[in-house]
């Protein structure tokens, strides 16, 4: 039996996005291209590794076990691979970063522009995940380092996780211009119990983190729209139809809106994390010395 390593790694996405449209997004093929080979796959390595359930496949058991060893195979394959280059001078190969969304403006395009000068034959692939999502893909293999809060950090740390501080924010009240609450220096979530907000969509960190506070404070938001973009939810409340609770990262300076510290501060603090084995890979060192380096 020979298993192709780049069709193992379609099964390894495979697993991990959930869908054979996402995988050939994320590797910018056709979905019959990916069937295809994944059909191949499936031929060398002699077993069923999907079954269809209605429009959308899933891994057969056959499927899950080969998705697991791949990613071993994988990650020592991509160890080796980095090992080797960086036995010269100049770090080399390439390093998958993970992050929520408002750490992708505010360092991760940054560090991968800066580290593009400075060492380019480092590339990184940026992709967005939950806080809670990525320290899972972390642990698996999946993606080389995360950026992430210590909200969750804390309850999944494990000895083969490393953590790098980056930087602190807090979570504040986005308010439209001219708005009443925004005389106050700081506000009192209670006081917005008759206000109507825009949230993130059900399940995500930033859900889940204002759904709370609210109800801490005594009420139940009226949540009239949700959206997993922050732009699009700064445009809504830009326009005086909503109010938000966002991390201070995610509020862009080119929307005319109003922040405010909450009265009970709800600081976050910003952490990369690698496992151990790759902490002192060349190419996984540069791109933590950019982040840094904000």
């Amino acid at each position: 039996m020979t298993l192709n390593p780049w069709r193992l790694r379609l099964l390894t996405h495979l697993e991990m996005l959930g869908t054979i449209r996402a995988v050939a997004q994320s590797g910018n093929l056709s979905p019959s291209a990916v069937s295809q080979q994944l059909g191949v796959l499936e031929r060398e390595a002699g077993t069923a590794l999907l079954e269809r359930t209605g429009r959308r496949v899933r891994l057969t058991p056959a499927g899950v076990l080969l998705a697991s060893r791949a990613r071993e195979i994988l990650a020592a394959m991509d160890a080796t691979e980095a090992e080797l280059r960086g036995l010269g001078d100049e770090p080399a190969g390439t390093v998958t970063l993970a992050m929520f969304q408002s750490a992708v403006h505010a360092f991760a395009v940054p560090a991968v522009a800066r580290l593009r000068a400075r060492h380019p034959d480092v590339v990184v692939v940026l992709l967005e995940l939950e806080p809670h999502e990525s320290m899972q893909a972390l642990r698996r293999g999946d993606v080389d380092m995360i950026i992430t809060t210590t909200d969750f950090v804390g309850a999944e740390l494990d000895p083969g996780i490393d953590l790098v501080p980056i930087a602190e924010d807090s979570i504040v009240v986005v308010l439209p211009a001219g708005h009443p609450l925004a005389a106050h220096e700081t506000i009192d979530l209670a006081a917005c119990a008759d206000q109507r907000w825009t949230f993130d969509v059900p399940g995500s960190y930033m859900s889940d983190l204002a759904t709370r506070l609210c109800r801490e404070a005594g009420f139940e938001p009226v949540v009239i729209c949700r959206f997993n973009n922050y732009m699009i939810a700064l445009q809504h409340v830009e326009a005086g139809l909503s109010i938000a609770l966002l991390p201070s990262l995610a509020v862009d300076a080119r929307f005319d809106v109003v922040t405010r510290a909450l009265r009970a501060p709800v600081p976050r603090r910003i952490t990369a994390a690698v496992r151990r084995p790759q902490a002192s890979q060349p190419a996984v060192n540069a791109v933590l010395r950019e982040l840094r380096a904000r």
